[in-house]
C-alpha cells in the first residue's frame, strides 16, 4: 500500500516537469516582443497580440501538465 502512495507521488512530481518547459516558452515570447519592438516600433500594437496568442499557447501545455498532477494525486 505504501509503495503504490509513493509511486503516485513520485508520479505527481514527475509530471510537473512540462511545467519548466511552459516558463521558457512564456520567457522566449516576450524576448521576441522587446526584440520585436526594439526594432520597429510601429508593429508594437500587431507584436503584443501575437505575443499574447503565443503566451497562451504556451501557458496551455503547462495548465495540462498541472491538470495531470492533479488527476495522479487525486483521482488515482
Amino acid at each position: 500500500m505504501q509503495l503504490a502512495l509513493a509511486a503516485k507521488y513520485i508520479g505527481a512530481g514527475i509530471s510537473t516537469i512540462g511545467l519548466i518547459g511552459a516558463g521558457i516558452g512564456i520567457g522566449i515570447v516576450f524576448a521576441a516582443l522587446i526584440n520585436g519592438v526594439s526594432r520597429n516600433p510601429s508593429l508594437k500594437d500587431t507584436l503584443f497580440s501575437y505575443s499574447i496568442l503565443g503566451m497562451a499557447l504556451s501557458e496551455a501545455t503547462g495548465l495540462f501538465c498541472l491538470m495531470i498532477s492533479f488527476m495522479l494525486l487525486f483521482a488515482v
